[in-house]
């Protein structure tokens, strides 16, 4: 391949970037946090940029033409938050050899453990060759801007071949999704499950039903200005409850509201009349697949919010004919819900040959930890058989 043909270029802003030029680079089924309309949102709404530590750096990849063929969504990062693969450890290392960890190269989606592609390519040209060159050029921005190193957060399959190929690491992480087996109600669900998992459920279900809510599911097609705020009072609660600051703003929801509607699904709780609490779902009817963000109450009830960010999307799920709920990172506790585990895998790659090294030898180990992990996960499945698993 000669890569002379090709040439690459840092952007500062998505906005840098045509719209449709951009989407044009994603196949039917990338998902929608890889669309322009998603990122800009982002970044519009000083969620990432500024003072955030998400310092704004898309690679692209053009042609002698200068257009662009190929894209890697980017950031140099100062921190390690918000990302949900977890290398404290790491910077802390770096740290006390008097080196610094930050910045970093980091392609991922930010707040957002969702896999998808993050080599993205247009479909006129050939797929290896600008992966190979995608890659490359990340490396080759570490060492020329003298940073610690480049993290791929959740790629797909095809592109950690790539990326292994050229030296980075894997690492494996472990979630838990549900799969519909082609249920026609909540109650077929509950059937598919093993009598201590049905029981649970059932239970928990029993005792909110016990408090009389009324529940309704919005389409971000319909809904208002007061919905998205009541939905972002309850996601700004659940963040004050854990001492912490919320990563997105009230903005930042109203504008991915209005210019991707199609894709948002918000779940409202009333008490009395009153609405208590509230979920979100983030919607792809092309990949059959709803994702699990963010929730929260304004009033506590036992059990409120499995009834509200699993079994209500569940029935959802159902309702619709989705094949996959993904209900975000960790959380032993889905399985109790229906949820199975998954693993799947980021690429890490050091400068340092040093550390290169140690990381090296404690992802091994790591990985053996994890898949015993997975193992024990896998002798309390709630499914009364493998059978049906996907």
């Amino acid at each position: 391949m000669n890569q002379d043909a090709y040439q690459l270029r840092v952007i500062q802003s998505i906005s840098d970037v045509n719209e449709s030029n951009w989407n044009a680079l994603l196949s039917p089924d990338a998902g929608p946090f890889l669309r322009h309309e998603f990122l800009n949102t982002l970044e519009q709404t000083a969620c990432v940029g500024g003072n955030t530590g998400w310092q704004v750096a898309h690679l692209l990849v053009e042609n002698a033409q200068s257009e662009i063929v190929g894209a890697m969504p980017l950031y140099l990062k100062q921190h390690s938050y918000g990302e949900f693969v977890f290398d404290w450890a790491w910077a802390q290392a770096y740290e006390q050899n008097n080196l610094p960890y930050y910045p970093k190269a980091l392609s991922a989606i930010p707040f957002t453990p969702v896999r998808g592609p993050r080599l993205l390519i247009s479909s006129k040209v050939d797929k290896e060759a600008i992966q190979e060159v995608l890659v490359a050029g990340l490396k080759t921005l570490v060492t020329q801007n003298s940073l610690s190193s480049a993290h791929v957060l959740f790629p797909e399959d095809g592109e950690l071949t790539e990326l292994k190929k050229q030296g980075f690491m894997l690492r494996d992480s472990v979630q838990f999704h549900w799969h519909n087996q082609g249920y026609q109600d909540f109650e077929q669900f509950l059937a598919a499950l093993t009598m201590k998992r049905r029981k649970n459920i059932r239970r928990e279900r029993a005792e909110v039903a016990n408090n009389e809510l009324s529940y309704r599911h919005v389409p971000g097609a319909l809904a208002s200005l007061d919905d998205w705020s009541f939905f972002y009072r309850c996601y700004e609660n659940t963040y004050r409850e854990h001492r912490s600051s919320p990563y997105l703003t009230e903005e930042c929801f109203q504008l991915l509201g209005g210019v991707m509607p199609e894709h948002f699904h918000l779940i409202l709780a009333s008490k009395d009349g009153r609405p208590i609490a509230s979920s979100l779902l983030v919607v792809d009817q092309i990949a059959s697949k709803a994702y699990g963000r963010y929730w929260g109450a304004i009033e506590y009830l036992p059990c409120l919010h499995f009834e509200l960010a699993y079994y209500q999307a569940i029935e959802y799920c159902i309702k619709e004919g989705i094949q996959t709920f993904e209900g975000g990172a960790q959380g032993e506790h889905k399985m109790a819900r229906g949820f199975l585990p998954a693993t799947i895998q980021s690429a890490h790659w050091l400068a340092d040959p040093g550390f290169s090294a140690a990381v090296k030898r404690f992802l091994d180990r790591e990985h053996e930890g994890m898949a015993a992990y997975v193992d024990e996960l896998e002798q309390h499945i709630p499914l009364k058989s493998s059978k049906v698993r996907s």
